[in-house]
């Protein structure tokens, strides 16, 4: 088993990748409209190329941040496993009291 450090910074790590990974999806979304835009008034311009290029950045750091993700989750075991008590019915006392 893990030691509590090294789960916390499994933890930290997984969420600060989901949070990237939405950056990334915001910016791919950013980028798309800027190349639509600058392609639409420019096509071929200088600005639309740069677009088009920073879409690219965007969209290879967005599938490496989902990738590792992907890599760093916990694959599921058969069945649950089961840390508490068994649920069964507490023993009652079978003699009358006094």
């Amino acid at each position: 088993m893990a030691p509590k450090t090294e789960r916390i910074q499994f933890l930290r790590a997984e969420r600060q990748l989901r949070r990237i990974r939405s950056f990334y999806a915001a910016a791919i979304m950013l980028w798309t409209g800027s190349a639509a835009w600058t392609g639409w008034q420019a096509p071929g311009g200088r600005q639309m190329w740069v677009s088009v290029l920073l879409l690219a950045v965007f969209t290879a750091l967005l599938v490496t941040a989902s990738l590792s993700l992907r890599r760093l989750a916990v694959p599921a075991a058969g069945r649950p496993a089961h840390h508490a008590a068994p649920h069964q019915a507490p023993a009652t006392r079978r003699h009358a009291p006094a």
